[in-house]
């Protein structure tokens, strides 16, 4: 990087040195061109250039377009151009280049591209003119096409050609010329270009096969930082943030020093892997390397503090912000509001200068994320107030806050706005109707308008008629409309959407149908991830095959606590008591901290197995060892553990040494198992109790053989 920041100056400093020696070195008419553009400027000195009745040298002309293409003068170069064909009829190619270069890099494409097709004679120059042309102003396609053009007129490439050709296959994707071009590169002899190493690890990348990407950026000898911007950049973008963050690594480990849009490439990695570590590493890096002022960096650092959920590092870094654009602001609600900090955001949201519709979706989205429905159909309503033109994501927020309170009414209007103003064509927005309509128990018009939607169906139309099927105890259904799913091959069915069948399967006990969908996951390659996992553990479990459950936790490749828990539930539901046990201990030597839920799975083992001292000693070790605070339900499954098993005197010690008073559910268990076990002094304890909560119900305590 310094090297080139080293030419680059160099450069800077040759152009005036060169212009004078045009100047000294020009004919007494182009001599007075130079003088006026020195002092009066580019657009003066073109407009003198018609005050002579003859043409000035190619030198000037050539100088003048250069100008033109710098300063994306149009007008200027047509003034230029016009010039110099009046007075010279066949300009020679070179000259003819540095016009379409100009409209080129003026994005006046059919100027360029006349005078392309005018050409009487074409060099190399030319066609690469044209080409980079295409690609710079987007328009891939055609610049393929002249290359093959080119090509098939036996024109040979060379390197400007190649990059400009490989910017335009990574436009379009089309990875199979690409793989052509490479081929060419290297039998042209132009393998150890750094510039078309790099372009290549772009386009690689760009079309996602990133072995390919990753073995010729390895091959590229002294690799310079734009090459490792773009590895970096490409391991980003096809959602591979590990390699992304362990590659910009790498490049510090050799000493070189990152761009500013490395860095920020480096974050947005750590962000999409929550990694708050290396985030908070590359920070002090960036302080390191000076890029503590950076808009970019700083930008980024916000973005990962936020995601990672650490909010209070990405306040900091707001607070100490020179300037603050409406994106830092933005961001901070957003990410206030999605980590449940509503109140702060809604707090920042209030403090900003200025708002954007996009700042009130933010904010409208944290409402609603955290199933704050009343709030957000209040604060949909200022923001009718405040703004006039809503777009779909304002109107997907809305559908969901109408599906949240189940009024469908509010809905119904919502989608005679989407109607009128052409937003039923947008599929995050009918995806939004749907859910909408299914949450709200309107069947019939879910029904209608998923069948309406047709080639705008994706799984997360599939999804949500499958969710709303299962909601309503219509699981057969549900499972026909997944078989319908594969069987059309409309859409290829999600993670989520096998996720969703296996969850409706465990409800009704349709082992067999879990079983096909697990195979079906298996036959076609689906990645089982976390989720995935979880659903197939539990499907498993609920139809009574814990050892095939058990099987699918082993082998998965990461197990967090949610799956632990759903394999703990299934084995304390179908009687495993020694391996409930048996799991703990393993969870707790992985180092997996347990929750509620896990105990609730170890208590529900205790109480089938009997294991009384052990449910104590686990009871005890929340508080002591995990510091979790028992819950209502730990009391209950204490008072059910002692009570079932006859420790009365227990029992009575346990509910009277409770932090709260027992409920009138607990104190009824207590009276029943009192009478079962003949222990009148706790018995009477209970109904007094019972009689002070419930002074119109008389409850007495009789022992069990006297009962009836």
């Amino acid at each position: 990087m310094v090297a080139m920041q080293y030419n680059l100056h160099q450069l800077k400093c040759l152009r005036p040195l060169f212009t004078r020696f045009l100047h000294q070195n020009a004919s007494p008419d182009d001599a007075k061109i130079y003088s006026i553009l020195a002092s009066s400027g580019l657009s003066k000195a073109v407009s003198s250039l018609f005050s002579s009745p003859s043409p000035f040298s190619f030198n000037l002309y050539q100088h003048l377009f250069s100008l033109c293409a710098s300063n994306r003068s149009i007008i200027d170069a047509r003034k230029v151009e016009s010039h110099l064909t009046t007075f010279a009829t066949t300009p020679p190619a070179f000259l003819i280049n540095r016009v379409i270069e100009c409209y080129g890099k003026c994005g006046c494409l059919s100027d360029a591209r006349e005078l392309f097709d005018e050409m009487s004679q074409r060099n190399g120059g030319s066609w690469n003119a044209m080409i980079t042309a295409y690609a710079k102003n987007g328009c891939v396609e055609e610049g393929l096409s002249v290359f093959l053009e080119m090509y098939g007129c036996g024109v040979l490439p060379n390197e400007v050609t190649f990059a400009s050709v490989l910017v335009c296959c990574g436009g379009v994707l089309e990875l199979g010329l690409a793989r052509q071009v490479h081929g060419l590169v290297f039998k042209l002899g132009f393998e150890g270009n750094v510039i078309l190493g790099c372009s290549l690890v772009d386009v690689y990348g760009k079309c996602s096969v990133m072995g390919d990407a990753r073995k010729l950026f390895d091959e590229t000898e002294n690799a310079n930082v734009v090459s490792w911007n773009v590895i970096v950049r490409r391991y980003l973008e096809n959602g591979e943030g590990r390699e992304a963050v362990f590659m910009f690594s790498e490049m510090i480990r050799k000493d070189l020093v990152p761009m500013n849009y490395t860095v920020s490439n480096a974050l947005g990695a750590c962000s999409s892997i929550f990694a708050l570590n290396e985030g908070s590493q590359i920070h002090g890096y960036s302080i390191k390397i000076n890029f503590k002022e950076d808009y970019v960096v700083l930008t980024s650092l916000i973005n990962m503090y936020l995601k990672c959920g650490a909010l209070r590092d990405a306040r900091v870094i707001f607070d100490r912000l020179g300037t603050r654009d409406l994106g830092h602001w933005t961001s901070l609600v957003s990410g206030y509001a999605k980590h449940g900090n509503i109140r702060e955001a809604r707090e920042l949201f209030n403090e900003m200068p200025v708002r954007s519709l996009i700042s009130w979706n933010a904010m409208l989205d944290g409402y609603t994320h955290l199933s704050q429905f009343e709030e957000a159909l209040d604060f949909v309503i200022l923001l009718l107030k405040e703004i006039r033109d809503i777009d779909y994501v304002t109107v997907g927020l809305i559908l969901h806050t109408s599906a949240g309170l189940l009024d469908v009414e509010l809905g119904k209007q919502v989608h005679g706005y989407c109607y009128r103003h052409g937003l039923c064509s947008n599929g995050f927005v009918v995806n939004a109707l749907l859910h909408m309509y299914g949450s709200c128990g309107n069947l019939r018009s879910s029904r209608i308008l998923f069948y309406h939607m047709g080639p705008q169906r994706n799984y997360y139309s599939w999804n949500a008629v499958l969710t709303t099927l299962a909601r309503h105890k219509m699981s057969e259904e549900a499972l026909i409309v997944f078989s319908k799913m594969i069987t059309d091959s409309e859409t290829k069915p999600s993670n989520y959407n096998c996720g969703t069948v296996l969850s409706i399967c465990a409800n009704i006990s349709a082992l067999n149908t879990g079983k096909e969908v697990h195979g079906f996951m298996v036959r076609n390659g689906y990645i089982v991830d976390v989720v995935a996992t979880g659903a197939l553990v539990d499907m498993y479990s609920k139809c009574h095959c814990v050892e095939y459950a058990f099987k699918v936790f082993q082998r998965a490749a990461c197990r967090d606590l949610i799956l632990w828990n759903c394999m703990l539930l299934g084995c304390s539901h179908n009687c495993k008591v020694d391996k409930v046990f048996e799991l703990f201990e393993l969870m707790d030597d992985e180092g997996v901290k347990p929750d509620n839920t896990t105990f609730q799975a170890v208590f529900i083992a205790c109480i089938n197995g009997s294991r009384v001292e052990l449910g104590r000693r686990y009871f005890d070790a929340m508080s002591n060892k995990f510091f979790i605070t028992p819950r209502l339900e730990d009391y209950e499954s204490m008072i059910e553990l002692y009570g079932r098993n006859g420790f009365m005197k227990d029992l009575e010690n346990f509910i009277k040494d409770m932090p709260f008073d027992p409920t009138g559910p607990m104190l009824n268990k207590v009276l029943d198992f009192c009478r079962k076990h003949g222990h009148s002094s706790l018995g009477n304890w209970a109904v007094n109790r019972l009689n002070d909560m419930n002074p119109s119900d008389t409850y007495r305590y009789e022992p069990m053989e006297q009962v009836g």
